[in-house]
């Protein structure tokens, strides 16, 4: 089953990517944009990365706040489709005016293998990463590039609140709290080995439950 998920992540990242916004939906019922804007409190900085950009729906945001957004994907296919998102973005009419001046800064690359300077960024963020961001070389590469008290913001996972995963959980006599200690627990003890201070925030949305985890420099 292992193997059958990575195969079917691949694809979507890659050669499916243009279905990569529909699968989404369906699996979030409808609230996966919501969930990623989520993070968008714990960014501090004008200087933002993220890692695994996917279709861009963040750097969109990012852009629109005028902060200096870089995206980077080992995804072609996403880099493309991202690119295409944000050219419609600027361009529109109403964007010319109040973004005239914003760059889509995209690369192509590994999270193992920044290709940026020490110290070059305030937030580093990444919405439902692979298990790449656990990592050791991952982390160790954020933490290069974070600046002083520069934070990583990852948000690993999402319970939705659905009335069929409600009657799931009873069945199976399981809670959603249980899955999300579990997943707490998965995600905390990584980021701390690689040094950062770590604090896991639990949000109760109206939608389901959202971890994010808050790794400090």
């Amino acid at each position: 089953m292992k193997i059958f998920l990575r195969f079917f992540f691949r694809l979507l990242y890659h050669q499916f990517a243009f279905t990569y916004d529909l699968v989404a939906a369906a699996v979030s019922f409808n609230r996966w944009k919501d969930w990623v804007m989520s993070v968008l409190p714990f960014i501090n900085g004008n200087w933002i990365l993220e890692i695994g950009h996917g279709p861009g729906h963040l750097q969109r945001i990012l852009l629109s706040r005028n902060l200096f957004a870089v995206g980077i994907d080992e995804s072609t296919q996403m880099g493309r489709l991202a690119k295409r998102n944000l050219r419609h973005f600027l361009s529109s009419e109403h964007s010319l005016n109040r973004f005239a001046y914003a760059q889509i800064n995209l690369t192509r690359g590994l999270a193992q293998q920044l290709p940026f300077r020490n110290d070059a960024f305030d937030t580093v963020v990444a919405t439902f990463p692979t298990e790449y961001i656990t990592d050791p070389n991952t982390l160790a590469e954020v933490k290069r590039c974070l600046s002083d008290q520069g934070r990583l913001i990852t948000l690993p996972a999402a319970i939705p609140r659905n009335p069929f995963l409600d009657w799931l959980f009873r069945v199976t006599h399981q809670s959603p709290t249980e899955a999300v200690d579990v997943v707490e627990t998965r995600f905390r003890e990584p980021f701390v080995r690689a040094g950062f201070r770590t604090e896991v925030k639990i949000l109760d949305v109206k939608s389901g439950t959202l971890l994010i985890v808050v790794a400090s420099k």
